[in-house]
C-alpha cells in the first residue's frame, strides 16, 4: 500500500464527507465570483492539512460536523492566503494551472481571497468554540508576519539559517500547528498530549517547507520553474548553507548582491543552484529534514490506535519523500 493510501485509510469515509462539505463552500450567487471560486476549488491540492487535523481528531473516536467545519476553515484560510501570495509574488501558476490573478485579475484574486477569509471565519463559528477562532487568528497573524519578515530580510540582505527557519515556521509550519491545536481542542485531549501533537505538527510542517524549497533546485516538473524562489529574492536552506560554508570565488559577487538586497540575475541564479547541488547544500537540507523527522516522531503518543500511528508516520514520510 502506498503512503497516501495508508494516510487516508483510517479516515476514508470521513474524507469523502469532508470533501463534500468543503467544496460546498465555493459557491456564490454572483456569476463572476462563482466562476472565480470554481477556478480555485478545481485547483485544490491533496488536502494535506485537513487530513492531518482529521487524523489527530480520530484518535479520540468518531468525527463530527465541528471537526469538518474546523478542517474546512483551516483549508479555506490556506487557500485564501495562496491567492494573496500569488498577487504579492506575481506568480502565474498554481499547481500547474494559471493562478487566479492571471486567469482573472489581481483585483479579483484579492477580493476572492477576502471572500474566502470570511468563509473561513464562518466555519470557525460553526464549531461554537471561541478557542478555535483564537487559533485561526493566531495562524492568520503568523502568515502575515512571515510574509512581512521575508520582505524585510530581503530588503536588508540579512540572510541566515535562523531567519529562514523563523520564516518557514510562520508561513508553513504554523498551519500544521493550528491543525493539531484545533483537533486537540475539539477532541478534548489533555494539555500534555496536545502539546506533543502540536510539536509533531510543527516539525512535520518544517519538513514540508524544507522539502518544497529543495524543488527549486530541481529540473523536474514540480509545477513551478526552477529558481523561481531566487527570482523572488528568497534564499532557502541549500543556498544558505553553501553561501555560509563554501570558499568558491564564484559566490563572492552573489554574496555582495544579496547583502545589498539586490535580486540575482539568471546567470547568478544558475550558478547558485549548481553550486548548492555540487557543494553539499542539498545534502545539508536533506540531513536537516531527517533531523526534524526524528524530532517529530519523538512526539507521537505511544498509546494511540495503531492505524492512526501508522498513518501519521506515513504522513511525515510522504511529506519528506514526495516528488512535487
Amino acid at each position: 500500500m502506498d503512503r497516501l493510501s495508508i494516510i487516508k485509510k483510517p479516515i476514508a469515509s470521513e474524507l469523502e464527507t469532508f470533501t463534500r462539505y468543503y467544496t460546498s463552500q465555493f459557491k456564490s450567487d454572483n456569476p463572476l465570483l462563482d466562476n472565480a471560486l470554481k477556478h480555485v476549488v478545481d485547483s485544490r491540492g491533496k488536502m494535506m492539512r485537513p487530513m492531518f487535523l482529521m487524523l489527530i481528531a480520530k484518535i479520540a473516536g468518531e468525527l463530527n460536523t465541528k471537526i469538518y467545519a474546523a478542517a474546512t476553515a483551516l483549508e479555506i484560510l490556506h487557500t485564501a492566503s495562496l491567492l494573496h501570495d500569488d498577487v504579492v509574488d506575481e506568480s502565474d501558476k498554481r499547481r500547474g494551472r494559471p493562478s487566479l490573478n492571471v486567469a482573472y485579475t489581481n483585483n479579483i484574486a484579492v477580493l476572492t481571497g477576502d471572500y474566502l477569509f470570511s468563509q473561513a471565519l464562518n466555519n470557525a463559528a460553526v464549531t461554537c468554540d471561541y478557542h478555535i477562532v483564537q487559533e485561526l487568528s493566531i495562524l492568520g497573524k503568523a502568515l502575515s508576519r512571515g510574509e512581512i519578515m521575508q520582505i524585510q530580510l530581503q530588503g536588508e540582505g540579512t540572510y541566515s539559517e535562523e531567519n529562514y527557519m523563523n520564516v518557514i515556521y510562520c508561513k508553513t509550519a504554523s498551519f500544521f500547528v493550528c491543525s493539531a491545536a484545533c483537533a486537540c481542542l475539539l477532541a478534548g485531549f489533555p494539555d500534555e498530549t496536545a502539546e506533543c501533537l502540536k510539536k509533531f505538527g510543527k516539525y512535520a510542517g518544517m519538513c514540508f517547507q524544507m522539502k518544497d524549497d529543495i524543488f527549486d533546485y530541481s529540473k523536474a516538473d514540480v509545477g513551478k520553474p526552477t529558481g523561481s524562489d531566487m527570482r523572488e529574492g528568497k534564499i532557502t536552506l541549500p543556498a544558505l548553507y553553501v553561501l555560509r560554508e563554501s570558499n568558491n570565488p564564484l559566490l563572492d559577487p552573489i554574496r555582495e548582491k544579496l547583502k545589498k538586497g539586490v535580486y540575482l540575475d539568471d546567470a547568478e541564479i544558475e550558478t547558485l543552484i549548481r553550486l548548492s547541488v555540487e557543494e553539499g547544500g542539498i545534502a545539508y537540507a536533506n540531513e536537516t529534514i531527517e533531523r526534524y523527522r526524528a524530532m517529530a516522531l519523538e512526539q507521537l503518543p505511544a498509546d494511540m490506535p495503531q492505524d492512526i500511528y501508522d498513518a501519521l508516520v506515513a504522513y511525515l514520510d510522504y511529506v519528506i519523500q514526495r516528488e512535487k
